[in-house]
């Protein structure tokens, strides 16, 4: 076992975060799925639907595509744009819009944040070292940056201020703006910052290759076969004092 610093490959590491984020993906859509039904998302869809064909009917007109609107007269086009208006006018319309757009968010949100906390904060609990599943299968551990394990709290900033928040959440936020809040160039400006600051991380720390949830955690991500990782750090002043002992030593001869 060393005691500097040993770097996983990038075939671990990569190897790794796929491995984990195919889980955490899945694991967000089961727990999304859960909290659907819990809050009767489906049937505020329903609710919208039934008054987008109360339009319809209304004014005699169906659900058509883009390439069938352009063949339309301009009499039946006016006839879509009224109702277009009137529909977009309405209050309850607005109102059950408002309403299944927050809980898209809201849903989306909580998912990801327990599939997380599940697999980046509670599973490394129980494994020891910060290490997921991932982590264990390709010899994978997570330390502070001076040596020692990585505490509770440390794990909890890294995985949920910095995982979820930053580097999950954000982007997620951002694509959600631009799909369905018509705000491209904020979304898409959002994306960039995170991209951006995440590469800027991982190039200022290239010898510890750190990105922005090590950061705020003043973790590492290192290789554990081969990684002296102390328990705490009177063990780690403990080594250095018996490394210098036996410098000393040599030095006398």
């Amino acid at each position: 076992m060393i005691y500097d610093l040993q770097k996983p490959t990038v075939w671990k590491r990569f190897s790794a975060y796929l491995f984990d984020i195919i889980l955490i993906i899945t694991l967000a859509a089961g727990f999304a799925a859960v909290v659907s039904a819990i809050v009767g998302f489906d049937n505020k869809v329903d609710k919208v639907q039934a008054l987008e064909t109360k339009y319809y009917e209304e004014y005699g007109i169906s659900d058509i595509s883009l390439e069938d609107f352009e063949k339309l007269t301009d009499e039946e086009k006016q006839i879509y744009a009224e109702a277009d208006k009137a529909f977009k006018n309405d209050p309850e319309v607005l109102k059950a819009y408002s309403l299944v757009f927050n809980l898209i968010i809201t849903i989306t949100a909580l998912g990801i944040f327990l599939a997380v906390l599940v697999w980046e904060f509670i599973i490394p609990l129980f494994l020891k070292n910060g290490q997921t599943l991932g982590k264990k299968i390709f010899g994978i551990a997570v330390m502070r940056t001076n040596g020692v394990k990585i505490t509770p709290m440390q794990l909890f900033i890294r995985s949920v201020l910095g995982k979820y928040t930053f580097e999950i959440m954000l982007p997620v936020f951002s694509v959600i703006l631009v799909v369905f809040a018509n705000a491209g160039i904020f979304g898409v400006a959002m994306l960039l910052i995170v991209t951006i600051a995440q590469i800027a991380s991982l190039i200022a720390t290239r010898k510890t290759r750190q990105a922005l949830h090590d950061l705020l955690s003043d973790t590492v991500t290192v290789d554990l076969a081969s990684q002296l990782i102390f328990e705490t750090e009177a063990d780690l002043i403990k080594y250095k004092e018996e490394q210098h002992a036996k410098m000393v030593e040599r030095a006398t001869y």
